[in-house]
């Protein structure tokens, strides 16, 4: 149980990092999005010295990670 709620919580922070940076995609992309953001939001966060103790601290931490992930990968891109 508490995978899918991780999935659905990962899903909820990449679709509102999506529509931060104007993403238009699949349900799947906004997973993956959410994963990757709570990865790399951790990993930079963890960098200063930044905990996440809480769901909304979890929540924030992800979808800047996320709007990260995207800033990169449409610079890559180009």
């Amino acid at each position: 149980m508490e995978l899918i709620i991780a999935l659905a919580l990962s899903a909820l922070f990449g679709y509102v990092a999506g529509k931060l940076m104007g993403l238009e995609g699949q349900w799947y992309v906004y997973v993956l999005l959410g994963l990757a953001g709570g990865f790399v939001g951790s990993l930079l966060f963890g960098l200063i010295g930044f905990e996440s103790r809480s769901l909304i601290s979890d929540a924030i931490v992800s979808i800047i990670g996320a709007c990260v992930v995207i800033f990169l990968y449409r610079k890559l891109k180009k």
